[in-house]
C-alpha cells in the first residue's frame, strides 16, 4: 500500500511573524573559518581589504541577516583589544580554546566591514571567562558610542568615525561547559551575567543581550543551569542561547532523520524554564530563545584529533557534509519555523570551512556543500508568517524515537507578497510519500515553483569541482480545487511555492 498523508494549511492558523535572524550564522576565530575563508589577502579574488570576493557572494546567496562573532569557545580568553588599531601592531596570541596561534589580523572593525558587504548585522560576544564587566564596558563603549571618550574616540582614531552600533550582544559562551576558559557555576556565572548586562546596558539601553544556556542538552544541569542563570538575568535580557549539533556516527539513517524530536524536546523544555521563571518573578516580560549555535557535526573529529598544536588557521572542524546532512538540515529549520514564536533568533555554526554550508580552497575555488541548498531555500522563503498545518502521517519508530511522521513539514505566508511556501520532507527511505494538502483558504493560489533536493545516495558530497547534490524544479504537484497533490519521493527534500493568480 503506497504511502499517503495529508495536511490543511488555513491563513488563520498562525504562529508567529518570522524573524528573519532565524536564518543567522557564525564565524568563530577558529580553523580556516576567518583566515583562508573569509579572509584571505594573496587570493586572485580577494578585494581591497583582503576579503574573498566569492566567498561574499556565496554568503549574499543564502542572504544571512546576523553572524555570531568571535566565538565560540575562543571568546573565552579573548581580548578584544588586539583585534583593533594598525595591524602592524597588533599581538600575535596562544589561542587556548583550539590551541593554535592567532594573528588578529583580522578584528572586530574588519568583521563589522565585511559583514555590511554581505548585507548582515553583527552580533557580537564579550568574554565572560577570563574577564568580565570591565572589559565588556570598555568594548561596547569602543562600538556603539558616538565620540567625546577614551574608548569611542580611540575607535575615530581606527578609521571609524561612526559608531557600529552593534544591536546584539552574548554574554559569553557555553559557560556551563567545563572545556570552556574560566567555566563557571550557574550561580557564579549568573552573577556575572547580570552585573555585565547591567554595565553594558549604561552604556548603551538600546541593545539586547543573549544570556548562556546550556551548553547541549547533554550536560548533567540541564535545565537546571537555565532556571539558575535566569533567576539572576531575567530582567536584564532578552534572550537564552541554546546549542545543539547532530551526528549519525552508527549509520543509522533512519534514527537521524528523527532527531529533530530532540530538538522540538530541548525547545519545549528551554521555553517552559523561561516561564517558570516568569511566573516565579510575576513577570510580564517573555524570554525568547536565541538558537546560536546548531548544525550537523561528526565528520571531522577523527581528523581533528592528528592537527598539530600553535599552528595558524589550520583545517579544523572541516565536515565534508553529504545528501542525507542536507535532509537533516532542512529538518532543523522547519523545527525553528514551527517555534517561531519563541525562536527569535539562529546562527548555524559555522559559515565558511568549518562545519558550513560553504567551502573553500587556500587560493583556489569556493563552492556549496549539500547543506548550502535548503539553508538557502529556507531563508529566501521562508519570510513572513509561520503557519500551523494541521498534518496526518504515516509514522514509525527508531532505534531512539517512536511515532516519528514521515512527513515533516512547515508553512510561511507572505501576505506582503502573496506567496505561500511549503517545506516538506519525506523520512522514508525507500518509498515515495504521496501527498494531499488543502489550500482552500488560499483561493485563487496557484503552483509557481517545485523545487527538489534528491540523490540516489544518501551519502553523496559536493566538492570544488563536482556538485553532485544540487536542487531542481521538476516536483510533482499539482492544484486543482483549492487541493494540491504531491509525491514526494524517498528520503527528499521539497519547497512547494504558491502565487496568488494576477
Amino acid at each position: 500500500m503506497a504511502l499517503k498523508a495529508k495536511m490543511i494549511v488555513d491563513k488563520d492558523f498562525k504562529i508567529a511573524d518570522v524573524d528573519e535572524r532565524i536564518y543567522g550564522s557564525f564565524i568563530e576565530h577558529l580553523g580556516r573559518a576567518v583566515y583562508g575563508g573569509v579572509y584571505e589577502p594573496d587570493h586572485p579574488q580577494a578585494d581591497e581589504n583582503g576579503f574573498r570576493q566569492d566567498v561574499m557572494e556565496l554568503v549574499k546567496e543564502i542572504n544571512v541577516p546576523i553572524i555570531r562573532y568571535p566565538g565560540g569557545n575562543m571568546v573565552s580568553a579573548y581580548n578584544w583589544e588586539d583585534g583593533v588599531g594598525p595591524k602592524s601592531e597588533r599581538p600575535k596570541r596562544l589561542e587556548l580554546a583550539w590551541r593554535t596561534i592567532e594573528t588578529n589580523q583580522v578584528g572586530t572593525n574588519e568583521f563589522v566591514d565585511w559583514s555590511k558587504k554581505v548585507n548582515a548585522e553583527v552580533m557580537m560576544a564579550v568574554n565572560l571567562g577570563t574577564r568580565g564587566i570591565d572589559a565588556a564596558r570598555n568594548f561596547i563603549e569602543y562600538c556603539n558610542h558616538p565620540g567625546g571618550t577614551y574608548w569611542s574616540d580611540l575607535r575615530r582614531q581606527h578609521g571609524y568615525e561612526q559608531p557600529h552600533n552593534i544591536k546584539t550582544w552574548c554574554l559569553g559562551n557555553e559557560m556551563d561547559g567545563p572545556w570552556q576558559v574560566g567555566h563557571k557555576t550557574a550561580e557564579e556565572y549568573g552573577r556575572l551575567a547580570l552585573e555585565t548586562a547591567k554595565a553594558m546596558k549604561l552604556v548603551d539601553d538600546r541593545i539586547e543581550l543573549v544570556a548562556c544556556g546550556s551548553s547541549n542538552t547533554d550536560m548533567p544541569t540541564f535545565p537546571q543551569w537555565e532556571a539558575t542563570t535566569l533567576e539572576h538575568t531575567y530582567d536584564a535580557v532578552d534572550y537564552i542561547s541554546l546549542h545543539q549539533y547532530y551526528g549519525n556516527r552508527d549509520d543509522d539513517t533512519a534514527n537521524y532523520l528523527a532527531r529533530t524530536m530532540d530538538l522540538d524536546h530541548f525547545i519545549h523544555t528551554v521555553i517552559s524554564t523561561c516561564d517558570y521563571i516568569k511566573a516565579k518573578k510575576r513577570s510580564k516580560k517573555t524570554i525568547n530563545l536565541s538558537f546560536d549555535e546548531w548544525n550537523v557535526w561528526y565528520h571531522s573529529n577523527e581528523a581533528d584529533r592528528r592537527i598539530e598544536p600553535w599552528s595558524v588557521a589550520p583545517p579544523q572542524l572541516e565536515d565534508v557534509y553529504n545528501f542525507e546532512d542536507a535532509l537533516l538540515v532542512g529538518s532543523i529549520l522547519m523545527t525553528f519555523l514551527r517555534h517561531a514564536d519563541r525562536v527569535k533568533m539562529a546562527c548555524m555554526a559555522q559559515l565558511v570551512n568549518v562545519i558550513a554550508p560553504i567551502m573553500t580552497e587556500n587560493g583556489g575555488a569556493a563552492w556549496k556543500q549539500t547543506i548550502f541548498y535548503p539553508y538557502a531555500h529556507v531563508s529566501a522563503y521562508g519570510r513572513g508568517t509561520s503557519l500551523q498545518p494541521v498534518v496526518s502521517s504515516p509514522k514509525y519508530d527508531s532505534k531512539a524515537f517512536t511515532d516519528v511522521p514521515y512527513l515533516d513539514t512547515a508553512v510561511v505566508y507572505d501576505e506582503e507578497k502573496e506567496e505561500v511556501t511549503i517545506f516538506a520532507l519525506n523520512r522514508h527511505l525507500s518509498e515515495d510519500l504521496s501527498l494531499q494538502c488543502d489550500v482552500r483558504s488560499f483561493e485563487g493560489y496557484g503552483i509557481r515553483e517545485h523545487i527538489v533536493l534528491e540523490h540516489e545516495d544518501l551519502k553523496a558530497v559536493n566538492t570544488a569541482q563536482e556538485q553532485r547534490v544540487q536542487p531542481h524544479t521538476k516536483g510533482k504537484s499539482t492544484i486543482r480545487d483549492g487541493v494540491i497533490e504531491a509525491v514526494l519521493p524517498q528520503a527528499s527534500w521539497h519547497v512547494i511555492r504558491l502565487a496568488k493568480h494576477a
